[in-house]
């Protein structure tokens, strides 16, 4: 079956940076058939979409609330997203999930369109 495993998360002060990554295996097609998302949730908040990358990577979104301060990538050959977080806000504090869908586009205004989730790594941005 296809996984997702999230890591890089941790505890770190705000103005920080944390890089993300999530390995993907198990799939029978390569991930550049794979668009991929990172979303997030906060504790008694929705789900949201923070960012994502099309599957050619031309193409990438941000949430207002991240556009300037993340950075999303994605290296086929090691079958791994990358989101490279800086400028780090309290407001950031989240599980982040990783997520691919079979297709080319992407989407952060809903989770629906994709297939496959990571479990989650906790970030947590404080003083």
């Amino acid at each position: 079956q296809l996984q997702l495993v999230e890591s890089g998360g941790g505890l770190v002060q705000p103005g920080g940076s944390l890089r993300l990554s999530c390995v993907v295996s198990g799939f029978s097609l390569d991930l550049e058939y794979y668009a991929i998302g990172w979303f997030r949730q906060a504790p008694g908040k929705e789900r949201e979409g923070v960012s994502c990358i099309t599957s050619s990577g031309s193409s990438t979104k941000y949430a207002d609330s991240v556009k300037g301060r993340f950075t999303i990538s994605r290296d086929n050959a090691k079958n791994t997203a990358y989101l490279q977080m800086n400028s780090l806000k309290p407001e950031d504090t989240a599980v982040y999930y990783c997520a691919v869908r079979r297709g080319g586009s992407c989407f952060i205004a809903t989770a629906s369109p994709y297939d496959n989730w990571g479990q989650g790594t906790q970030v947590t941005v404080s003083s």
